[in-house]
């Protein structure tokens, strides 16, 4: 005879709990192996648990309409049914084994006279070793100069079971270091002569140029050397596509340049950095060096995928006409690799313009030795509560997401924070007199 304890069983990935719908048994109940027991309901599923095996229902421990976890106790069974001969099987079993302790260790005797029979019962220095001591030290490898370097804790130093173990322990650990060291010497030089450790039939390896490389170093460098955070910011730029779209022929017909975001965009960030200029800033050392010109570069895709950052020296001092030739300018010779060395060197901070393929939002890398970089998203439309002096309403609005991805170390997020916010209120009160 004998008590089994019933537990809710797992039902499925992710639930954790079911609620006892019904019990389909009582206390006192016969039941035969697989007879259903309980009703029972999670989210995903209903279902009926059955009796392990036949017996009587003991007692129930969850009333019905009740929440039950995952490997909770239901109900206790009582197995009536257990033939003597399954008793008589349990008892020679356990008889069986208990015979076999005794060989083992009749066994582990006799191997630990043979191993120790050739070993002489002191090492040199003079140090006892018990038989015992002496079977592990042949079976491991251990020497006499070996066994002369352990420290004895017994009785006049003699040197025990646990001290012999620990010398095992120690040498394991040398010997696990010295693979780990290998492993690690091995992947090193696997990495050196080996483009992709593991490859697919059909696969096709691309070498990067000299400009992905350089990036990819610039890349590993600036996330290495700059703890990164990014914040951001929604901004409703619809006075500001109003403004442009109204604007744009004028301005091409006036100027000869075509109206883009991008120069509105440096126009903003020049004057927030202006405003906060201690997000115009690199380190040097363990010193902050807070950069007098404010020199906006802006992250340029080139007809081959690869990236280049061209740089608008002195973006606060040019009106948006200025920004706009510049822009234009940068951006056409860049594409044709005509960038002088001057042109993209010097920058102070960084703009990308993740909206150019639709996307909403991005963290970009810092550009070393840069402290922050600006990410621009796409420009959507979308409904938006507007608060106005009749109360809230909701309209058509277009929106912007802006990420500021900064280097923690000497911009908090506070400061980065009020920056962000200067840049989405100058764009959304975007509307300078040039025409």
């Amino acid at each position: 005879m004998s008590r089994l304890n019933i537990l809710l069983p797992a039902m499925g990935e992710g639930v954790i709990e079911a609620t006892i719908n019904k019990w389909l048994v009582a206390e006192g109940s016969l039941v035969k192996e697989d007879d259903p027991l309980v009703e029972v309901a999670t989210d995903k599923v209903d279902s009926e648990i059955p009796a392990p095996a036949a017996g009587t229902i003991v007692s129930i421990a969850v009333k019905e309409g009740s929440v039950a976890k995952i490997g909770e106790l239901l109900a206790v069974l009582e197995n009536n049914d257990v033939p003597a001969k399954e008793e008589l099987k349990k008892v020679d079993k356990e008889v069986e084994r208990i015979r076999e302790t005794i060989e083992s260790i009749k066994q582990e005797k006799t191997e630990i006279e043979v191993l120790s029979h050739d070993m002489k019962s002191r090492t040199p220095s003079g140090k006892f070793i018990s038989p015992l001591v002496r079977s592990i030290a042949a079976r491991e490898g251990i020497s006499y100069a070996d066994l002369d370097k352990t420290t004895g804790t017994g009785m006049d130093g003699r040197i025990t079971k646990d001290d012999i173990l620990k010398t095992l322990g120690n040498r394991k650990k040398t010997e696990e270091a010295a693979k780990a060291a290998e492993t690690v010497n091995t992947i090193k030089t696997s990495k050196k002569n080996e483009p992709s450790l593991i490859r697919s039939y059909g696969d096709e390896v691309i070498p990067m140029d000299r400009i992905r490389k350089i990036i990819a170093e610039h890349m590993v460098m600036s996330k290495r050397t700059s703890p990164h955070v990014t914040s951001f910011i929604d901004a409703d730029v619809t006075r500001l596509m109003n403004w442009r779209n109204a604007n744009k022929e004028k301005f091409l017909a006036n100027e000869g340049q075509k109206l883009t975001l991008t120069p509105i965009f440096i126009d903003a960030v020049a004057k927030a950095l202006y405003e906060f200029p201690m997000i115009n800033i690199s380190v040097e050392g363990d010193n902050i060096i807070r950069k007098k010109n404010i020199n906006i570069g802006m992250a340029t895709a080139l007809p081959d995928g690869n990236l280049i950052v061209p740089v608008i020296k002195n973006a606060n001092e040019k009106n948006l006409t200025g920004l706009a030739k510049a822009v234009n300018d940068l951006a056409e010779r860049a594409r044709m690799n005509k960038l002088k060395p001057d042109e993209i060197t010097g920058g102070t901070f960084t703009i990308t313009n993740f909206g150019s393929y639709d996307n909403l939002a991005g963290t970009p890398i810092i550009n070393q030795p840069q402290a922050a970089i600006l990410g621009t998203g796409v420009v959507r439309k979308t409904p938006a509560v507007i608060e106005t002096p009749d109360g809230d309403m909701i309209a058509i609005r277009q929106v912007m997401i802006l990420s500021l991805s900064y280097d923690h170390r000497v911009i908090d997020g506070a400061l980065a924070g009020k920056f962000l916010h200067k840049v989405k209120e100058i764009l959304e009160n975007y509307s300078p007199d040039i025409v």
